[in-house]
């Protein structure tokens, strides 16, 4: 059974087109990847789809009374509601049910018995419903949900305003999957989701019966949960059966068959061109050169799509830092209360440190206090001798209307404009996003463009603070490398073993001197 049919939809921001005539139909259980390069369409198809978007062409229909789920990149949370209200908002439904009985059983007392046999039957039908959706075991269903995301940790009753991305993140995940809608719409859900939640995540999606359409960058968590895969590039979308690797297999090779065509078709035609311009002038030759001719007329010439540019991040690197880098007495992070025992931390030049750990419990905090950002509760911090520090927040809110040029102007005002368009480009953006407002462009678009501050900055010292986010797999294993070959050192706060188990000298696993009960 069809749950959506997309058909001929085109869409783009002024004069940069983002696709064109995409067809799409889903049905019921599948486990879809969306994937593809940042900037490609990914999280604008799912807007469109939702109506949160209008395309420029196209037909979306949904099957009738679907209920669909959706957790995009920005979602948020509003001030003065607990963890537990905005995670029983999932059943808001069945209460205004509840409601509904209620108001008819009021009705009853002055009903006259036709009435009264027809209330009874409406309220009926209700309590059916409402037994049906497990109504009289909310609680138990918030809590199981809870304990997965590890919400019951940060207290059910915490108001939301208070939560870290990471935290606002499970919680708008926990609702969702409590909504249990017909299809779930997940964009980049392992976002800010520390390693233990990943892997609930990856089980719950595992034994999810209904239809879901996931964007990812994770192939290992991709790989795990989806039985599709629909490729998003040069403003196609292409359907491709198994999971990630089996994509590429048969990606890597449609595109090697194309290449070898492409190469004998452009062999054969320099051969044609050479023989109609040998022979066209002769009389004896002039019917052959003008079949030829007509052959190169007809023929449908294979076109090799542009290459897109691949990220290139090579750090600027200031002199040599002292031989410490920092050290801590006594620390004791927090805000209003203490997020940690009292800490005696030193780092040394050279070191490649990982902080590791589940959401919530003081990494981005530490990072902040180290830089001296925030006041410790307790205990002081010292920092080394000539530090140039280069510092990539966990995610910069608000909107921003400057272009990518004035961005990064603003952060270089001794470059020229060509400088500025080099390194921008260099960082894997094309002319269109460029030249693009900040606000109109991709998470990972706008992870780059930060990128390329830090990259162009002279730095002895990268403090990162979940630098992958929203950064496809060109970019992630660019910027490996690049921070593998930095000579300098690196305080890195990471969710994904595969990404910094090849850079760090050391790990840290922050739960182990946490104050908070894991």
């Amino acid at each position: 059974m069809s749950i959506l049919s997309v058909s001929k939809l085109s869409h783009g921001f002024g004069d940069r087109a983002i696709f064109h005539n995409v067809s799409f139909r889903l049905l019921k259980g599948e486990h879809i990847g969306l994937i593809g390069a940042n900037g490609e369409g990914k999280s604008t198809f799912m807007n469109i789809i939702t109506r949160k978007l209008q395309a420029d062409e196209g037909k979306i229909e949904w099957a009738r009374k679907v209920r669909v789920g959706y957790l995009d990149q920005h979602a948020v949370l509003k001030e003065g509601f607990s963890i537990r209200d905005v995670l029983k908002m999932a059943f808001q439904y069945l209460f205004d049910l509840e409601a509904e009985m209620n108001g008819i059983y009021e009705k009853m007392s002055a009903a006259s018995p036709d009435e009264l046999e027809q209330l009874l039957e409406e309220t009926g039908i209700i309590q059916e419903t409402l037994t049906h959706n497990d109504f009289y075991m909310i609680d138990a269903k918030v809590e199981e949900i809870s304990r997965g995301l590890g919400l019951d940790e940060i207290g059910l009753e915490r108001d939301v305003q208070e939560l870290s991305g990471g935290q606002r993140t499970k919680v708008l995940l926990a609702k969702l999957l409590l909504e249990k809608p017909d299809i779930l719409l997940l964009d980049e859900p392992t976002n800010y989701l520390d390693e233990v939640h990943i892997e609930w995540l990856k089980r719950y999606l595992q034994e999810y019966e209904n239809a879901f359409i996931l964007i990812s960058h994770d192939i290992p968590f991709l790989n795990s949960v989806v039985n599709l895969i629909y490729h998003m590039e040069n403003q196609e979308l292409n359907r491709y059966v198994g999971d990630y690797d089996d994509f590429m297999k048969v990606y890597e090779m449609k595109k090697q068959q194309l290449e070898a065509a492409y190469k004998r078709q452009q062999q054969e035609i320099s051969e044609l061109k050479d023989f109609v311009a040998r022979n066209k002038a002769r009389v004896s030759t002039r019917n052959m050169a003008m079949s030829r001719q007509k052959k190169l007329d007809k023929m449908e010439v294979i076109e090799l799509s542009a290459q897109k540019p691949k990220p290139e991040f090579h750090f600027r690197e200031a002199r040599a830092s002292g031989k410490s880098i920092f050290e801590t007495d006594e620390l004791v992070i927090g805000y209003h209360e203490p997020l940690s025992k009292p800490l005696s931390l030193k780092m040394d030049r050279g070191q490649k440190i990982a902080l590791t750990g589940a959401n919530g419990i003081g990494k981005t905090t530490l990072l902040r206090s180290i830089l001296g950002e925030i006041k410790p509760v307790s205990g002081s911090v010292r920092l080394g001798d000539y530090l140039h520090i280069g510092y990539f927040e966990q995610e910069v809110q608000g909107g921003n209307a400057n272009t990518c040029i004035e961005e990064l102007w603003n952060s270089f005002p001794s470059f020229t404009q060509y400088e500025i368009r080099s390194v921008l480009a260099k960082c894997g953006l094309t002319t269109k996003h460029i030249e693009s407002r900040m606000d109109v462009l991709s998470g990972g678009e706008k992870a780059k463009v930060r990128l390329c501050k830090l990259v162009n900055q002279e730095s002895n010292l990268l403090v990162l603070d979940e630098p992958t986010n929203h950064l496809d797999t060109d970019a992630k294993e660019e910027l490996k490398r690049a921070l593998k070959a930095y000579k300098g050192s690196i305080l890195l706060i990471s969710h994904e073993p595969d990404f910094y188990r090849k850079i760090a000298t050391d790990v840290w696993n922050c739960e182990t001197w946490t104050t908070k009960v894991l």
